[in-house]
């Protein structure tokens, strides 16, 4: 008889927002339920409440017929109910094995542990990941992508596990790695486990999962057969409107202007000789595959890298960024690709998050702010950037990362730039969400702005550039016009062997 968990009638409040709205259904053991909405449907907040993080204000779960009722995470655990979330919940200082079997370590009868046996267990789990890493390694030492693993690893071990949840898995995760965590979670799947699935990535979805639970704000709007449904049918139900072809639909600016940033042979610590021009009211896209040299670019451009050789000019002008302060001051903005730990300031709430960027101009001589200016400040971002929240005071991590991610553009284009650099924006974000920035990133091209984008979605860079610079092994491999630009031709650049990409500027 298959496990079985089962949601009723679930609801969930906080100030001003009702989060989830008597939701109802169940997973079953031996499949994978993706879950499927737009930012702020309720999704993580329904996941949350299975873990123990949340009370439910009304309503059930169910676990094989027996009524669940968490008060912390640890208790979920004990039940058998594992969520990994896409913020890493594990200790840095420890090993891949200590981390592993937290609170678990083998120990004889005088409670000595047994290292040598607590790497032995975790070398076998290692190895059905297919990890190049050793139980005895420091996780501080490991890349984002495999301190990810080692969380799921965590939840893999445990004998217990009846449920595991995945909220956003692959945000760090590159193809092959991805490849290695659905390898394990149809293992998984194989052994009856109950599996339920978080992504925005319609592609994911389709390839992993057997189900798809959707949600419209803060209800279940129905489950559908993940194989044999439509995408533009799964994105209807899911936004409530049909958005047809997202690019095509958009209101591009069709003239392009003067020269505005020019980057001379650039090299930093991180690129080597990177040359490219961005125009006013252009949006220029970076393309390439993880560890191109993409980000380590735009680091450089606004400071936050030391540039060792080449210049950088605006307007025709040669600028020296030290900092991002300093590019800020100069009229360079650049919203990075961690919002959680680079974008947003999570201590705050939305209109400290607004405002930070604003604080010499909202305060006098003395240094006192003028609440008056920040409250002017804040309402205009919220309502120029169609931030749903139900206060300026609400704190910021309380919100989804959509509206997170309209936070951190409403700060730095408070500041009236020049350039703006966006590194992954729409990462973590739903199809729906999406539609909006791209819409308001035409529009900043359209008001004359110069707008870099920095993505990792090839459908995105070629549907939103007007150029696209690919990188490869920290140089510029190529230009693509969007006339011309297709994932074959990008991807080609993008894997180019180094001796072939010299070959071809020989002959230019």
């Amino acid at each position: 008889m298959r496990d079985v968990l089962e949601f009723q009638a679930i609801s969930k409040y906080f100030p001003g927002v009702k989060a989830l709205d008597d939701i109802s259904f169940e997973a079953y053991g031996g499949e994978v339920l993706a879950f499927l909405g737009e930012n702020g449907a309720g999704k993580s907040t329904l996941l949350k409440i299975l873990n123990g993080d949340y009370q439910p204000d009304g309503g059930k779960y169910l676990i094989n017929g027996k009524e669940a009722h968490f008060r912390s995470p640890h208790e979920a655990i004990s039940a058998g109910v594992s969520v990994i979330y896409q913020e890493r919940q594990i200790l840095m200082e420890l090993s891949v094995a200590e981390n592993i079997y937290l609170g678990r370590m083998p120990a004889n009868r005088l409670g000595v542990i047994n290292t040598r046996k607590a790497n032995a267990m975790a070398s076998g789990i290692i190895s059905d990941f297919g990890l190049p890493i050793k139980p005895s390694d420091k996780v501080k030492d490991l890349s984002v992508a495999y301190q990810q693993m080692v969380e799921i690893m965590k939840a893999y071990s445990r004998d217990e596990l009846k449920v595991i949840c995945f909220d956003e898995p692959t945000a760090s995760l590159s193809d092959s790695e991805i490849g290695i965590l659905f390898g394990i979670i149809r293992k998984l799947r194989d052994e009856g486990k109950i599996i339920i699935y978080v992504s925005h990535r319609m592609s994911e979805i389709r390839e992993i999962a057997d189900r798809v639970a959707i949600f419209k704000d803060g209800r279940f709007v129905g489950a559908e057969d993940a194989k044999t449904s439509s995408e533009a049918g799964l994105i209807r139900k899911m936004v409530g409107r049909d958005l047809g072809d997202i690019y095509d639909s958009l209101d591009r600016d069709k003239e392009i202007g003067a020269v505005l940033l020019e980057a001379r042979h650039i090299s930093s610590d991180y690129v080597e000789d990177v040359s490219f021009s961005l125009h006013r009211g252009e949006v220029l896209g970076f393309s390439g595959l993880v560890g191109a040299g993409r980000t380590e670019v735009m680091r450089a451009i606004v400071g936050a890298d030391k540039i060792k050789s080449g210049e950088v000019l605006l307007d025709g002008k040669p600028i020296s960024n030290r900092s991002p302060k300093d590019a800020m001051a100069s009229g360079i903005v650049l919203v990075p690709e961690d919002r959680k730990t680079q974008g947003i300031l999570a201590n705050l709430d939305v209109s400290g998050n607004i405002n930070i960027a604003l604080m010499d101009q909202h305060s006098n001589r003395l240094g006192v702010l003028d609440s008056d200016k920040e409250s002017r400040a804040v309402e205009k971002g919220i309502k120029d950037f169609s931030i749903k929240t139900p206060s300026p005071f609400k704190k910021i991590v309380e919100l989804s990362g959509g509206n997170q991610q309209k936070c951190v553009v409403a700060r730095v284009m408070a500041t009236n730039p020049k350039v703006l650099i966006l590194d992954e924006p729409t990462k973590g974000i739903d199809v729906g969400a999406k539609s909006e920035f791209y819409q308001m990133i035409c529009r900043f091209a359209k008001e004359g702005l110069g707008v870099i984008l920095v993505s990792s979605e090839l459908p995105e860079v070629i549907g939103l550039s007007d150029r696209i610079i690919v990188m490869k092994g920290r140089r510029m491999a190529g230009e693509v016009m969007r006339s011309d630009a297709t994932e074959d031709r990008l991807l080609a650049l993008s894997m180019m062997e180094a001796d072939e990409r010299i070959s071809k500027e020989a002959c230019a």
